[in-house]
């Protein structure tokens, strides 16, 4: 099962079936949560009002845009993502919202072909636990590619919360509530059930943010909300 659900062709397809109900599905399966999470893992990056080339990687449908416009109004935006489906209604948003100034890629981000040292921000959302460890070294090593001398990353995911009690409440919840709410929005709750096997696989950041540090990136690991969201923010060094 391992070597299925982390291919690239799989994951590509279950994003694709998720897509017409994915952003409210993620709204709902971090209990609201999700937007307070995109603001403060940015809160690491300092706000400028200079023009910075930043990439948000994994973009799905451009939730984070917003948030990264408020930190950096003058920002060069690319947003990567390799789902067909997703970036459907990112470009929607893009063109109804932020007056098509995003650049929109469609790419696998393991295997992009976009200039080294080109970015002074990377941010990526929700998007970790689709990768195994092999996929999160490479991962990191785009990321270490992409960004420039001095730029910074920040990275978060829903995570397995370490206390037994909100653990308990959120697996009932994303494992039982949510697939059943899939089936609701889809007629078909397999797709949102997989969404708590990605998790409970996970787990949490830490695995991740030490392979960043591997990579070459200085990385400082977080957690929110009683550890149902990590993530980590890191810089590359100036040499």
């Amino acid at each position: 099962m391992e070597n299925t659900i982390y291919n690239p062709d799989y994951v590509k397809g279950l994003f694709n079936r998720m897509s017409t109900s994915y952003e409210r599905m993620n709204y709902i399966t971090s209990f609201g949560f999700s937007l307070r999470w995109r603001k403060q893992y940015i809160a690491a990056f300092k706000g400028s009002e200079q023009k910075v080339e930043l990439i948000d990687l994994l973009t799905g449908m451009g939730e984070t845009w917003r948030t990264s416009k408020q930190k950096f109004p003058n920002a060069n935006i690319t947003a990567l993502d390799f789902s067909e489906g997703m970036l459907n209604y990112a470009n929607t948003k893009n063109k109804k919202k932020f007056n098509s100034e995003i650049r929109i890629l469609q790419e696998d981000v393991l295997n992009c072909q976009l200039a080294d040292n080109s970015y002074d921000y990377v941010t990526c959302a929700f998007g970790l636990k689709t990768f195994n460890a092999e996929q999160l070294k490479q991962m990191a090593f785009q990321t270490h590619r992409l960004l420039k001398p001095g730029g910074q990353c920040a990275f978060i995911e829903v995570s397995k919360p370490e206390n037994k009690f909100p653990h308990f409440m959120y697996a009932l919840y994303i494992g039982k509530v949510v697939p059943l709410l899939g089936r609701l929005l889809l007629g078909n709750p397999a797709e949102y059930r997989m969404l708590w096997q990605y998790t409970n696989r996970f787990l949490n950041a830490q695995e991740a943010a030490a392979i960043f540090r591997e990579a070459g990136l200085d990385v400082n690991y977080h957690s929110f909300f009683f550890g149902c969201a990590t993530g980590f923010n890191g810089q590359k060094p100036l040499k």
